[in-house]
């Protein structure tokens, strides 16, 4: 039997995901104060003893407010072992009461899973989920290819020699030219966000608003980092992490285009798979790449950035639906793109006047 997680059982529940090889900082309820539009809900599934065994968090909200309907959303989830086939139905069985509840006309989920798994995919599928097509050119929502590097039982000095020499030489490259790193809170947000700004104008994204991040160092508490460079007195680049369980995510980063040549950014990451160690993680994750890119494409500086580091590529299973209003999901996904087509027109106008 599923069970909707209590305020009384966070505590449980928030222990069990940390402990847990697939656990997420998405799926906690620390993720949850950062996303106050949605609501939040937990769904967990109880050995015969009444440990957990396995959990689903889920976001649910409207997307057109005239309408009734809501997306229900499990970013990185569910949390549970490969096969186990029992504990995933019990998820989504308590997951479909909570769709009916909130008039929910698709489940939508992306499991921390490599797509090698393919038994894991065949469950999914038995439960109704499909693909949605999503995922290269970080045109899902959470992206479905990533760097990962293990750092399990490894030092720094040991995963310093790892990285290719040309990589090791730019790690130190920025200190030795007078960069300094510093760990900052709230007070070197809006220098942060003034350089996110910089760097979506110039590789054309969207940016958060400066108390994006303010409310993510207050709701993260001990388990974000705000990392800044700074040179000669003014901030030149940027990068906030977060620390969950067994591994440290690169969320953000961002630089300024004036001194890019001191490769701060290279001093950053360092720091960051510095984190993880000092931490006792498994794995330090780079976040998202457009996918294996050729040097003809716009993205692949970021590409080679991360593949520099001598981490793994990881291809997730992607982004799949449980489409339960199909004419609803149909008309919303229709709309969508030119939302958001016409929001980033209007972000590159505001950004350059």
């Amino acid at each position: 039997m599923s069970e909707i997680i209590t305020e009384a059982k966070i505590p449980e529940y928030e222990a069990f995901l940390q402990s847990h090889p697939k656990g997420h900082f998405a799926q906690s309820v620390l993720w949850a104060k950062q996303k106050p539009m949605w609501t939040w809900k937990a769904i967990v599934s109880r050995r015969p003893d009444g440990s957990i065994k396995g959990s689903m968090a889920v976001l649910i909200r409207k997307i057109v407010p005239a309408l009734p309907y809501t997306m229900m959303y499990a970013c990185r989830g569910p949390v549970t072992d490969l096969d186990d086939r029992e504990t995933l139905q019990d998820l989504m069985d308590g997951a479909k009461q909570l769709a009916k509840q909130y008039h929910s006309y698709v489940i939508k989920i992306d499991p921390d899973v490599p797509s090698s798994e393919t038994g894991y995919r065949q469950l999914l599928e038995e439960q109704g989920f499909r693909l949605t097509g999503g995922g290269a050119e970080f045109d899902a929502i959470q992206p479905q290819y990533v760097f990962r590097l293990n750092t399990a039982g490894k030092t720094a000095e040991e995963l310093l020699m790892a990285l290719p020499q040309s990589t090791r030489r730019k790690v130190r490259t920025a200190e030795k030219k007078g960069v300094t790193m510093k760990i900052c809170g709230k007070e070197a947000v809006p220098e942060f966000a003034a350089l996110m700004l910089e760097t979506g104008l110039r590789d054309g994204f969207v940016t958060r608003e400066g108390s994006y991040f303010e409310n993510m160092l207050d709701n993260l508490g001990e388990h974000c980092r705000l990392y800044m460079a700074y040179y000669e007195g003014k901030a030149i680049a940027g990068t906030l992490a977060i620390w969950y369980g067994d591994k440290v995510w690169y969320l953000y980063g961002a630089s300024s285009n004036e001194h890019r040549n001191l490769m701060p950014n290279y001093m950053l990451q360092w720091a960051m798979i510095e984190w993880a160690v000092e931490k006792g993680c498994r794995l330090y994750d780079f976040r998202g790449v457009p996918g294996q890119v050729g040097e003809d494409h716009p993205l692949y500086g970021l590409y080679k950035f991360k593949l520099g580091f001598g981490g793994d590529y990881v291809e997730f299973v992607g982004e799949m639906d449980l489409v339960r209003k199909k004419a609803v999901n149909w008309a919303i996904n229709t709309g969508k793109p030119i939302f958001m087509d016409l929001r980033q027109k209007l972000y590159m106008r505001k950004g350059k006047k």
